[in-house]
């Protein structure tokens, strides 16, 4: 899951910092993510898939597929 949630900014050109701003919090509580440092609590997940326009499944790797849901 970390690495899937660090390749998705990536691919869309966000920082840390950026994509840290948009859940509100700091650039080193979102590094921890993305380092499994931390736990990513389920309303982070569920942003984190609306700012990807993505499911949840996929950033949880229960799926391949990264369309949403319908």
């Amino acid at each position: 899951m970390y690495k899937r949630i660090r390749e998705l900014r990536e691919d869309h050109d966000l920082t840390q910092r950026e994509v840290a701003e948009m859940l509100g919090m700091s650039q080193t509580g979102y590094s921890k993510y993305e380092t499994g440092e931390y736990a990513v609590p389920s309303i982070v997940l569920i942003k984190l898939a609306k700012l990807y326009e993505t499911s949840v499944d996929y950033l949880l790797g229960l799926t391949n597929n990264p369309v949403p849901y319908k």
